[in-house]
């Protein structure tokens, strides 16, 4: 029986990637840069994305990454159709990584899930035990990293902002050769910092999927807990906004990494419990979530073609609420050609190659 919960939930997590990324579309290598004097609403905006955006999205996804993926162990009983679709991921990624968006998250699903199918057999305890080791890894890994990189602000209004837009960002090419070289500094990140905290998200994924998690929700007990979490280490998080280097500003992104786990659960709890598992209940946002990977592309695609062919302008005015009021179109555009689709295909584009790949390799 097919879990609609899962495809909500999915649905949910990638229409919530697009507030979250479409910050890096202007400038990658400075996400939002802002004004000297930026307006109120950007320190509004920024509040509420630290309480309810940032990470929290990209979390659900990874949870939910290893949710299928044990799910996908479980009806096979075998570890090589896994490997094989993880394989075609990692080419998948590194494509869109080079080739369109460095921001890509593909490839490092396809690493850290090679990492995390090694815990399909575990128990709940060493499945926690597993996770919450990852996680401080990376927390220490990323501190050491973000704790030696020098104080440089930059704002949208400086000469520095000026110059470097003007020097990199002037055509598509100029964005293709700076894409290429973050890409591959972000792919030589992903096994010194971030496969640890996605592997963890994985490995928790599984273990929510064991405890009924998906099914059901939280118990009480369990969501006082993941609340009480939630408030404490967001407002730590907020608390050490104001830090721009030091220890506090090393810590930031531990903190904010469990402080979106947190987050993440309560929203999975709260879509389960909205879905109720009934196929005909947020029957658009699951029928998103059967097309997350092709929505996932285009997302990239419609956001290049915005911000670096038609409207190149926008990384030098936009403030914050520009960004959101697009986004928000965005998602409303993707809703629509979602509906539309779903009337005649039950599969994306890019769902039905990446299957098609997968097993052509197993049956090769």
């Amino acid at each position: 029986m097919r879990n609609y919960n899962l495809d909500f939930i999915r649905g949910i997590a990638v229409l919530g990637l697009v507030f979250m990324n479409i910050y890096t579309f202007g400038v990658f290598e400075l996400g939002y840069t802002p004004l000297t004097t930026p307006p109120s609403s950007d320190s509004l905006i920024q509040t509420l994305n630290l309480i309810f955006i940032e990470g929290r999205f990209r979390s659900i996804f990874s949870i939910l990454f290893g949710a299928a993926l044990y799910i996908q162990w479980q009806r096979y009983n075998l570890v090589l159709p896994l490997k094989s679709r993880l394989y075609w991921l990692l080419v998948f990624g590194l494509l869109h990584g080079f080739l369109l968006w460095a921001g890509d998250i593909l490839f490092l699903y396809g690493v850290s899930g090679l990492l995390a199918i090694r815990y399909l057999s575990s128990t709940n305890e060493q499945l926690l035990k597993h996770a919450y080791g990852f996680i401080l890894l990376s927390g220490l890994a990323t501190a050491l990293v973000m704790y030696s990189i020098p104080e440089t602000l930059i704002y949208r209004d400086s000469p520095e902002f000026n110059a470097l837009y003007s020097q990199y960002f002037q055509s598509y090419g100029d964005h293709l050769l700076s894409n290429i070289t973050m890409n591959a500094l972000m792919v030589f990140m992903v096994p010194i910092l971030t496969m640890w905290v996605t592997t963890a998200l994985m490995l928790l994924g599984i273990y929510l999927y064991k405890q009924q998690v998906f099914a059901s929700g939280l118990s009480a007990k369990q969501l006082i807990l993941v609340i009480s979490s939630a408030l404490l280490f967001t407002s730590l998080r907020l608390t050490t906004e104001q830090y721009s280097s030091g220890v506090f500003y090393a810590l930031q992104e531990l903190i904010n990494s469990v402080a979106a786990l947190c987050m993440a659960v309560i929203y999975i709890h709260i879509a389960v419990k909205l879905c109720s598992n009934n196929a005909k209940t947020g029957k658009l946002i699951q029928q998103v979530g059967r097309l997350a990977f092709s929505l996932y592309i285009s997302q990239t695609l419609m956001q290049l073609v915005l911000f670096k062919v038609f409207f190149k302008q926008w990384a030098l005015s936009f403030n914050r609420i520009d960004y959101c009021l697009v986004a928000t179109l965005l998602i409303v555009i993707q809703l629509i050609i979602t509906a539309i689709y779903s009337r005649y295909f039950q599969q994306g584009p890019l769902e039905y190659i990446w299957r098609k790949l997968t097993y052509a390799k197993i049956t090769a």
